[in-house]
């Protein structure tokens, strides 16, 4: 069996639309870092105590789902300045009440990179609750499950009018663009999964 069996591409039944919050927690629940237990637990009871956690209108938050996309010779990774927030994130958006997570952040990769033909890993590799305060909307919490998503090889970056530069970075690069250390940790958990699977 290869080594990338797992990762899924546009089309796949794994990555059709769910409303069932249970498909949100199953990507949530495999990310087992110790580290991240308040994260996880934080994002257990937004599932089981808010309306509409998959929802954007829904306070103080709701699940986002994101993307470190992985260029396909293992060594950089793609972020985007973003439009509103104006700093360097990466791709990734609103769940707008999809469940399956590791769908939404393979679809979001692809609307704001233009890049076709992304894989991604069913189970989230990183969580991060952050406050956003965009313009013309109130502050609020996002709920951030982050997935692996292998760019193919000579990928091309056709970027939407939300960012206004992207670039392929080494995690020795990110403190330089103002990277969170939630960013930092992302990129260094997800090179090291995606060396182990297709390296």
């Amino acid at each position: 069996m290869a080594a990338d069996t797992r990762l899924l591409t546009a089309g796949d039944a794994r990555l059709a639309a769910s409303t069932r919050v249970g498909d949100a927690w199953a990507a949530i629940a495999g990310v087992s870092d110790n580290a991240l237990r308040d994260e996880r637990e934080r994002m257990r009871s937004l599932l089981a105590e808010r309306p509409r956690p998959l929802d954007r209108t829904e306070r103080p938050g709701h699940l986002t789902g994101s993307a470190l996309v992985v260029e396909a010779a293992l060594e950089r990774t793609l972020f985007l300045f973003h439009t509103k927030l104006q700093i360097w994130v990466q791709p990734g958006g609103h769940a707008d009440g999809d469940a399956n997570l590791p769908a939404v952040a393979r679809r979001e990769a692809e609307e704001e990179t233009g890049i076709e033909g992304l894989r991604v890993w069913p189970i989230a590799i990183d969580l991060d609750i952050h406050r956003v305060d965009p313009p013309k909307e109130d502050a609020h919490l996002h709920y951030d499950v982050r997935f692996l998503v292998i760019a193919p090889a000579n990928a091309t970056v056709d970027a939407n009018h939300e960012s206004q530069d992207q670039r392929w970075v080494t995690p020795e690069e990110l403190p330089g663009l103002g990277a969170d250390p939630g960013s930092q940790r992302m990129a260094a958990t997800g090179l090291g999964l995606a060396r182990r699977l297709l390296g």
